[in-house]
């Protein structure tokens, strides 16, 4: 707003207005600019394969674990994401097993990670507060593999059998 005096934290030269000390990092620039080139270049490949996995996994776990439901719809989603809630289980409890097999998830809504309560989103998408609590967010990336999608599987299903 006009009027409104802002102290400079650090004081820089005349190259940068005396805003910011150092001088703009012109290869971090350049470097961020082709490594958007090549991502932009990738990215249907990318999305395509991503989404195989991402659809693979849903179509196992919802083949093999019991008393699970997939939450969102099955088409029209990111191509990275698969969330899930787990009747009878505890999504803490999912994230800790997980965790000790290597497997990285979350529990919980993305904005509101370490916090103990269900996601707001769920909730507000008419999920029961128990399912809510079970949920856990599975993400894919185009350096994960098939094996990796499996054994993810194979964990859950072991998981789901010992609770």
């Amino acid at each position: 707003r006009n009027g409104v005096k802002v102290q400079s934290i650090l004081t820089g030269g005349h190259q940068e207005r005396m805003k910011r000390g150092g001088t703009t990092n012109v290869p971090a620039i350049v470097g961020f600019a082709k490594a958007f080139e090549i991502a932009e270049k990738e990215l249907e490949q990318n999305f395509k394969y991503v989404s195989s996995l991402r659809d693979h996994f849903i179509d196992r776990v919802l083949n093999e674990v019991p008393f699970v439901k997939l939450n969102g719809p099955r088409q029209n989603r990111l191509p990275a994401n698969a969330d899930f809630s787990f009747e009878f289980i505890e999504g803490e409890s999912i994230l800790f097993s997980l965790d000790l097999a290597g497997i990285c998830v979350s529990s919980g809504s993305a904005c509101s990670s370490g916090s103990l309560e269900p996601s707001h989103v769920l909730l507000s998408l008419g999920l029961p507060e128990e399912l809510a609590h079970g949920s856990i967010r599975f993400s894919f990336g185009k350096h994960n593999t098939m094996e990796e999608v499996d054994a993810a599987v194979n964990a859950l299903r072991e998981l789901a059998a010992i609770e």
